[in-house]
C-alpha cells in the first residue's frame, strides 16, 4: 500500500522545523530535507517517539539541480504519495548589489526560485491527478516591497509570491491548495547566514518561528492563498498599497542600512 507523506524542505530549524512539528502532531508522515543530517536525525527520533509517525530523513542541497531530481526520484521509486510539499528552504544575502558576492546571489536564485519552481513542477501534477494535496511556499513581506541592500533576495520572494498566486488561480475548482506564507523578520538563524546584523529596535519587531508556523498551518489548512502572520506585518503590507514604490524603496534603504 502506498503511504502518504508531507515533504518539508529546510526542516532542520526555524520555520521549517516548526511547520514539520505541526504536521507531525496531526499524524502526518514526514520527509525532512536539509543539509544538516545530524540535526534531521535528532528530529526524526523525537517525532517518531512522540507522535508515532514515520519520518524519512534525506540530506540534500536543493541549490544543486541533481539533488532536486534525487528527491523526486526517491519518492517515485518508493511509491510514496506526497500530500503536502512545504517549500521552506531558502537563503538571503545582504549588501549593495554591485558589492554583494555574485556567487552567493546566484546560488540564492537557484534555491529560492529555480529549485522551488522545479519542485512544484515535479510534485503538482500527481496532486492534480489525485485531486488532493497542497503546496505551501515560504515567501516574505519582502515580496510586496522594494529591497535596497537585499535586492536579489527581495526579487526572489516577489517571484515566489507571484508564482503562488498564479498557480493558485489555475487550480481553483480542484481540491489542491497552493499557498504562500509571507512573514516579516523571524527570530531564526536566517539573518546571521545572510550577513544581516539586526539593530536593537529591529529585534522588537521579530516574530518567533513557532508563531509564524502556527498561523501558516492554520490558514493553509483552511485554503487561504496569501498568509501574512502578525498584525504589524499586515499593516506594513497594506501600507505598500498607498505609497509610491520610490518612497518604499528609500524607506527600505534607510531601514536595511
Amino acid at each position: 500500500m502506498m503511504q502518504s507523506y508531507t515533504i518539508v524542505t529546510g526542516a532542520s530549524c526555524g520555520i521549517g522545523y516548526e511547520i514539520a512539528k505541526l504536521f507531525a502532531k496531526d499524524k502526518n508522515n514526514l520527509i525532512l530535507v536539509a543539509r544538516n543530517e545530524e540535526k534531521l536525525n535528532e528530529i526524526k527520533k523525537d517525532f517518531e517517539q512522540k507522535y508515532k509517525i514515520n519520518v524519512i530523513v534525506i540530506r540534500l542541497d536543493l541549490s544543486v539541480d541533481n539533488d532536486v531530481d534525487y528527491l523526486y526520484e526517491y519518492v517515485e521509486k518508493n511509491k510514496i504519495v506526497v500530500d503536502n510539499l512545504i517549500n521552506n528552504a531558502g537563503i538571503g544575502n545582504f549588501g549593495e548589489f554591485y558589492k554583494a558576492d555574485c556567487t552567493k546571489d546566484l546560488d540564492m536564485i537557484k534555491l529560492n526560485v529555480y529549485s522551488l519552481t522545479k519542485l512544484m513542477k515535479l510534485f503538482l501534477p500527481n496532486m492534480i491527478k489525485r485531486n488532493k494535496g497542497g503546496i505551501l511556499n515560504v515567501a516574505s513581506t519582502a515580496a510586496f516591497g522594494v529591497g535596497p541592500m537585499m535586492s536579489v533576495y527581495y526579487a526572489t520572494k516577489s517571484y515566489v509570491l507571484s508564482l503562488t498566486e498564479s498557480v493558485s488561480a489555475e487550480v481553483k475548482g480542484t481540491n489542491v491548495k497552493i499557498a504562500a506564507i509571507c512573514p516579516g523578520p523571524v527570530d531564526t538563524g536566517f539573518q546571521g547566514k545572510a550577513g544581516v546584523k539586526k539593530a536593537k529596535i529591529a529585534k522588537g519587531y521579530m516574530m518567533k518561528a513557532d508563531e509564524v508556523a502556527r498561523d501558516a498551518y492554520k490558514k493553509y489548512n483552511k485554503g487561504k492563498t496569501i498568509i501574512i502572520p502578525g498584525y504589524k506585518n499586515k499593516v506594513l503590507v497594506q501600507s505598500f498599497r498607498f505609497l509610491p514604490r520610490k518612497v518604499i524603496g528609500m524607506a527600505a534603504l534607510r531601514l536595511n542600512k
